[in-house]
């Protein structure tokens, strides 16, 4: 790759802005060659390959799986064993993780397996490393999972892909592996005992599908402070609500973060005066943002933890103690943490999308606008009846509000006993990601309505001369002057799909929040 950074994989722990770097294509991998590094792992795998030959039970290498591990599996079979179990998951339905996506899970799969406690083969590692460097990317089907044991089902697709199975992403293409291994040059590798269940028994499909929420979240505050500084200054409100002296006195560090973008973005100072004969207060949909945005911000920090802990933790079933050589049952695989992260994230956007809504609801309605048009109409006075600016946009954000709000039902209190009442007590953490995504993605498409709504706003103050854009932050004209390049004032009735699909993909994707 040419103008990008390098990731080496260690023992350094990643962050979530690793891999979204990788998965978006801007930074390399390589695997260290460090001798303590290399050591630990091929000391695990000789841990594993040690107790395999004393036929030592070890759950998944002598034994079958699941509710199945009274079977015992002769170490003639555990390699033929490895192939089986990665192919009777091969089971996954619905739609596909996108390829920025299931890339994001390959790379926190490779982080997982990198202690030797997983006791994998320092080429499979090497495997998994060569393709990220060559974007060669499992196609993952998103349903399947209910989270422990762990990601079994999209996780077979890897371990497919390393054995030349399935499908691939490669070039903007889904292609079958075994086409793009022929010529790329690669030998499928064999993988061992072991080895299969090493890559699917864990949590890295929820885990990676987490780091993306976790980005379009934090993008989502910023942007909806912004956009609230936007309506500040469109509306006409009190900016004493954004005095910090107020969030001084209930100090929670996100309230007060989002409380300072906004007194900033609307020039807030200690010596303003509200005019004669403005309303002294707004109603909570812009009074209250700061304390509705400060919830998504002040939990981003432990997010961030819950989510980072458990792309460096080693999540699979059995672990082998590189050093000890003993042989460590346990349940690492459970995803109980991404899950309520996950379930708490989804409550706490969805709120975003009900808080857009409210303040389109302001907007619109002539009887709370201060004076603009009803439904934002840009159409002259004599034609107003019959145009109707943003009424069924507005009718739009609440339909996308109600389902984010129904969206926010947390999935990890409907777990359900599976696999012969072995796996009794399930996370569910890749279905609440998932639909975590969902909700992000319809709270976008309220934050994009709003932002075209505030640039009316704004639009129409100005061409009646109550404000111009040289009195606005250069954050908000900056913001404005995005909105604009996607979409133009709307003046007479138009479709605004289209704008609204562009100004959508440039929120999910980043581009926005440049401009703030």
């Amino acid at each position: 790759m040419s103008n990008v950074t390098c990731l080496t994989i260690e023992h350094l722990p990643l962050t979530i802005e690793d891999v979204l770097a990788v998965s978006a294509g801007e930074c390399d991998v390589v695997l260290s060659d460090e001798a303590t590094f290399v050591k630990c792992i091929l000391d695990g795998r000789d841990a594993l390959e040690h107790l395999k030959e004393k036929q030592q039970v070890v759950y998944g290498v002598t034994t079958g799986v699941g509710d199945s591990c009274t079977t015992s599996v002769s170490k003639e079979n555990a390699d033929q064993f490895a192939l089986n179990l990665l192919r009777f998951h091969g089971c996954g339905m619905g739609e596909y993780l996108d390829e920025r996506t299931s890339k994001a899970v390959l790379l926190v799969r490779l982080a997982s397996l990198k202690t030797g406690f997983s006791a994998v083969r320092l080429e499979l590692l090497q495997f998994l490393t060569r393709l990220l460097q060559l974007g060669i990317t499992p196609r993952i089907p998103a349903e399947g999972s209910v989270g422990a044991s762990g990601d079994l089902t999209p996780l077979s697709y890897v371990a497919a892909v390393v054995v030349g199975e399935r499908e691939v992403y490669h070039n903007g293409e889904v292609r079958p592996t075994k086409t793009v291994f022929d010529e790329q040059g690669i030998t499928p590798l064999a993988l061992k005992a072991k080895e299969a269940l090493a890559i699917m028994n864990g949590t890295s499909v929820m885990t990676a599908i987490a780091c993306i929420a976790y980005a379009r979240a934090a993008r989502l505050v910023r942007l909806g402070a912004a956009v609230t500084a936007m309506l500040v200054e469109v509306l006409q409100v009190n900016k004493g609500h954004f005095d910090l002296r107020i969030f001084e006195q209930k100090p929670h560090p996100g309230q007060l973060a989002v409380a300072r973008q906004i007194c900033r973005q609307v020039k807030y100072d200690a010596n303003y005066q509200l005019k004669d004969g403005e309303r002294i207060q707004a109603t909570y949909a812009v009074r209250c943002a700061p304390h509705i945005l400060g919830v998504l911000e002040d939990s981003l920090g432990w997010m961030r933890q819950f989510i980072e802990t458990e792309i460096n933790s080693v999540n699979d079933n059995p672990l082998i103690d590189p050093k000890r050589g003993d042989v460590l049952h346990g349940g690492n695989f459970y995803g109980g943490h991404i899950a309520f992260a996950m379930d708490s994230m989804k409550n706490a956007v969805a709120n975003l999308a009900d808080l857009f809504d409210r303040q389109m609801a302001l907007l619109v309605n002539e009887r709370k606008n201060n004076g603009l048009p009803p439904n934002l109409s840009g159409a002259p006075v004599s034609e107003r009846s019959i145009h109707h600016g943003f009424k069924a946009v507005h009718i739009a954000t609440s339909a996308f509000a109600s389902e984010a709000l129904k969206g926010a039902m947390p999935a990890s209190v409907f777990s359900r006993s599976t696999e012969s009442n072995n796996q009794d007590k399930v996370s569910l953490g890749t279905i609440s990601a998932r639909d975590c995504i969902r909700v992000l993605e319809l709270t976008e498409q309220n934050l994009a309505a709003l932002l075209l709504a505030a640039a009316q706003g704004i639009d129409l103050r100005v061409r009646a001369g109550e404000m111009s854009l040289d009195s606005l932050h250069p954050e908000l004209v900056g913001l404005y002057t995005h909105i604009r390049a996607c979409s133009d004032f709307v003046a007479q009735d138009r479709a605004l799909e289209s704008d609204l699909r562009t100004l959508v993909s440039d929120i999910a994707s980043g581009r926005v929040e440049k401009e703030v």
